[in-house]
């Protein structure tokens, strides 16, 4: 049973410390009306939902690195 509660703290913890509260439960709302999520469990789609915006997160990170890196030469 660690293992969930685990899980739980180590999600909830990753997002609080990037700032994504928002934009996580915003993406577990939009997945509520989706089919392709409706027969997944909790975990299942915190697992999905903390994955994509964390990957949309380090995405828009690495393309204003990229700006920067081009405005600077």
């Amino acid at each position: 049973m660690g293992n969930w509660e685990d899980f739980w703290w180590e999600t909830h913890q990753e997002i609080q410390d990037l700032g994504l509260q928002k934009q996580f439960d915003k993406q577990l709302k939009k997945m509520s009306d989706q089919d392709k999520h409706r027969y997944k469990d909790t975990r299942g789609k915190w697992e999905y939902a903390k994955t994509k915006v964390i990957n949309e997160h380090n995405n828009k990170n690495e393309k204003n690195e990229n700006t920067k890196k081009t405005k600077v030469r």
